[in-house]
């Protein structure tokens, strides 16, 4: 089945990508083996990454594609195949995928949004940030380690006291 894409060349876009076991914590527990899959697809597929979180199960990011590239998809099979090979095989693989070697860590799809402006791109690197606090991780951005939220705090683009579940005590 063919999947409909925005690929525009040089766009930014929003991804949401989930691991198989919505109840894993894969992402997390192995941060170094994302990190160093996503640094060695940057190293020969270049892009800015924008904002990205990451959280037990699923992550979410924006990324924008240099000009004259809409590549998007072989950047995100890179980075999910860099990501498994590094893990020992323990998932349970279904004969679709076992028949098409692929393992069972990933789901098969994933969310884009093609970003349509600053206003677009604020309110998705604030949803971005703002994850782990709207999951119930943390009760403020800043508390999350895994989040691009720390290099706008450092750049004084968010003051480190932005995200801050109102609902939810800090003691």
């Amino acid at each position: 089945m063919l999947y409909r894409r925005s690929l525009i060349p040089g766009g930014t876009f929003f991804f949401t990508v989930n691991l198989t076991d919505r109840r894993g914590d894969l992402l997390t527990t192995h941060i170094a083996s994302l990190r160093a899959a996503t640094r060695l697809v940057l190293q020969h597929h270049p892009f800015e990454i924008v904002a990205m979180v990451v959280l037990p199960d699923h992550l979410h990011a924006i990324w924008r594609l240099p000009d004259g590239d809409a590549d998007f998809p072989t950047r995100w099979a890179l980075i999910k195949a860099g990501f498994s090979r590094g893990l020992p095989k323990t998932e349970a693989i279904r004969a679709s995928r076992s028949g098409k070697r692929e393992r069972g860590i990933w789901q098969r799809r994933y969310w884009e949004h093609q970003i349509r402006d600053d206003d677009d791109l604020a309110r998705h690197v604030a949803y971005v940030h703002f994850n782990p606090v709207k999951h119930g991780y943390v009760g403020q951005a800043v508390d999350w380690p895994y989040s691009s939220i720390h290099r706008f705090i450092r750049a004084g683009t968010i003051p480190a006291t932005w995200g801050v579940d109102q609902n939810r005590r800090l003691g």
